[in-house]
């Protein structure tokens, strides 16, 4: 464990359990924390925790907050929430108290498997706390299976078949997962539409207004960052609303304001390059043409 005035940095799962107090893990690679038996841990307010390994929390009951980036988030509903390694949460030095599970994983527990490949697929691993996992009643009921699956097989001796069942049985999480936030997106269409809203007037400014001639073309980090939302959360999203990630909605949105420009002003395709962003005339130029099949110039005189 790395320790600094401000910030717990942990290496292996064994030292963590052992800075908590808790039991030593009972797999050298996972360990499963059960909040029915064991107190929640407290670092105190404004520190800074990181791991070396996975982390999924499964909030049953939970009555306190957790810092991530900008502000706190309440978790009093309970939910699901992701980090991956070295990702910086900070507590809120709250006497957080809850009923469900934390499971600690390390990447080494999957190398050499399916998941190995895939686990960077899970978009919800790149997503702020803030963002978490609403859960149903029987969406409940499946996750705690799959959780008491994940602890009866670790009181098992270990055998040559164990690091394949908890494998399997991590795999069967992060799937379920998968199609939960799928279905919170889809419920949560009205508000989603809205934040699809507020990023089509943020992109509106900033081309109208000389954002781009500033600060040149907006980017990811720029709008997922004015938003509020970590990028993947917004990418993944805007997915499931339009068909698009971040950055071709984004590109969408140059083209309709270029066609616009093109076709109801009066500026040469070089001022709106500039006014869009580009920092070069020549790119705007490819950029239009790649998407259009028509140069700039091609489609303004297809309205004479």
């Amino acid at each position: 464990m790395q320790t600094g005035p401000d910030h717990y940095h942990f290496k292996s799962i064994s030292k963590l359990m052992h800075f908590l107090g808790y039991p030593a893990p009972l797999h050298p690679l996972v360990a499963l924390v059960n909040y029915d038996n064991l107190v929640p841990p407290s670092f105190g307010a404004g520190k800074r925790i990181s791991l070396d390994f996975y982390k999924i929390s499964f909030k049953d009951k939970f009555s306190g907050s957790v810092r991530y980036g900008q502000g706190y988030y309440d978790f009093e509903e309970g939910d699901m929430a992701f980090l991956k390694p070295r990702q910086v949460v900070v507590s809120s030095g709250h006497s957080d108290g809850y009923e469900g599970y934390v499971l600690y994983f390390h990447a080494d527990l999957i190398k050499n498997y399916e998941l190995d490949s895939l686990i960077n697929q899970y978009g919800f691993f790149s997503y702020d706390v803030s963002e978490a996992l609403f859960l149903s009643a029987k969406e409940k009921e499946i996750i705690s299976g799959l959780f008491a699956g994940i602890a009866t097989e670790l009181e098992n001796n270990i055998d040559q078949f164990s690091q394949d069942v908890l494998v399997s049985q991590l795999a069967l999480i992060l799937n379920f997962s998968n199609r939960f936030y799928n279905r919170q997106f889809i419920t949560r269409k009205q508000i989603n539409h809205q934040t699809v809203a507020a990023l089509d007037k943020l992109l509106d400014v900033y081309f109208n207004d000389g954002v781009g001639l500033k600060n040149g073309l907006p980017t990811v980090k720029y709008v997922s960052g004015q938003m509020g939302l970590s990028a993947r959360y917004l990418s993944d999203m805007l997915g499931s609303l339009t068909g698009l990630n971040t950055q071709r909605y984004i590109q969408d949105k140059i083209i309709e304001h270029s066609k616009s420009l093109l076709g109801a002003s009066l500026l040469s395709i070089s001022e709106i390059a500039y006014q869009l962003g580009f920092s070069h005339p020549q790119s705007f130029s490819k950029f239009f043409k790649i998407k259009t099949d028509l140069s700039p110039l091609a489609f303004r005189q297809s309205f004479s």
